[in-house]
């Protein structure tokens, strides 16, 4: 990694939407960014962490102990290295552990330790997404400085329509891209 390059963690948590992740995360390295990618266990039931490995030329962490070779302590030097955390898709369940400061995967406890602009891009049932207790920690971690991509309106891959599919792609890297460059 260039020292000058700025870092993207990127966080893929367990929705069909994962599979943007992969474009996100190849339009931000075509950019020039180096991207990390942490995914949550149920996030690899869509998408594998060789792909994410293969389209950032780093490893994917997945467990809090898999082994990876370095001896820093994978999750704290992983948020310190972060330019930006970014968290796409975030599933309902990932925003209110985070909320609630529930730090028990490699994810929810690196975003927990990093002093990195962390943006959120929610995805999910239209129902999920639109519960008052959804929508309570969505606001709650706004004001502690927590920053969202909404998600959009549209017909969903359980063939509901409503709002909670994930933003453009364009959209997420953009918002990731003024982050990055106002930091």
């Amino acid at each position: 990694m260039n020292k000058n390059q700025k870092c993207v963690v990127m966080g893929v948590t367990g929705g069909i939407a994962a599979y943007k992740a992969c474009e996100i995360v190849s339009r931000l390295k075509k950019l020039g960014y180096d991207v990390v990618v942490v995914m949550t266990k149920n996030a690899t039931e869509f998408v594998t962490p060789l792909t994410f490995e293969t389209l950032t030329n780093n490893p994917v962490c997945v467990g809090m102990f898999d082994r990876i070779q370095t001896w820093e302590v994978e999750h704290i030097a992983l948020a310190k290295r972060a330019d930006l955390f970014l968290i796409a898709p975030a599933t309902a369940n990932f925003i209110g552990k985070l909320n609630a400061g529930i730090a028990d995967d490699m994810l929810t406890t690196t975003v927990m330790a990093t002093r990195a602009p962390v943006l959120i891009a929610p995805a999910m049932n239209t129902n999920m997404y639109e519960n008052p207790v959804t929508q309570r920690n969505i606001r709650q971690l706004e004001a502690q400085g927590y920053q969202f991509v909404e998600p959009e309106s549209g017909r969903l891959a359980c063939g509901d329509v409503g709002r909670g599919r994930l933003a453009q792609v364009e959209t997420i890297v953009e918002r990731a891209v003024e982050l990055l460059c106002s930091k």
